[in-house]
């Protein structure tokens, strides 16, 4: 089953042993639609509104809140509030969510390069360095580590679940998840 969730934060726990956490919020969400075990889900989310979205919630007869819609893995046999109890019983979530974006970076930020010694008049400092051969195979190979776009990517990733709150929502998992504080994700029941 997957859900939509908000990234709230770290924390730790307070304990002998103590873990770092990271604690997500399930967004309310309706389902509108349900096909086997798939179905088509509205949530909240910021103040997007244009007439395609005015006729699924139409269509679907929701409140003007719920403004953003995505099809998802539902427990759900028929279409209402979304179902939290395979979230009570679950042990590791999946959760994917996209990567802090970091623009265009160079090589030494983008793949932890060394870079050269910093005195002595040379001109090495921070650059990438050799990048292909000259005579064979004469170009720069694919794939080579060099500056470009480095973050604003999907990263997926497997946590244990330590506590789910389910009056507030709230689900607490050990390690930490990407992304930033206040973005959006989804997490999937992995076991």
């Amino acid at each position: 089953m997957e859900y939509i969730v908000e990234k709230i934060g770290m924390s730790r726990t307070i304990a002998n042993s103590s873990k770092p956490v990271t604690l997500l919020r399930v967004l309310d969400a309706k389902v509108c639609e349900v096909n086997e075990n798939t179905g088509i889900v509205a949530y909240k989310s910021g103040k997007k509104m244009n007439k395609a979205i005015e006729g699924q919630q139409k269509k679907y007869s929701i409140s003007s809140e719920f403004n953003r819609f995505v099809t998802l893995e539902v427990a759900n046999s028929e279409a209402g509030d979304i179902d939290l109890t395979p979230l009570a019983e679950a042990k590791v979530l999946k959760s994917t969510f996209t990567t802090k974006g970091r623009g265009f970076s160079g090589a030494m930020k983008r793949w932890n390069f060394g870079g050269g010694p910093g005195a002595h008049g040379h001109r090495f400092g921070r650059r990438t360095g050799s990048i292909g051969n000259a005579e064979w195979p004469g170009r720069v190979m694919k794939g080579k580590k060099m500056p470009g776009q480095y973050g604003n990517t999907q990263n997926s990733v497997k946590n244990e679940i330590i506590s789910f709150d389910a009056e507030n929502k709230i689900i607490a998992v050990i390690g930490s998840v990407s992304g930033a504080n206040g973005s959006l994700g989804r997490v999937k029941v992995a076991r």
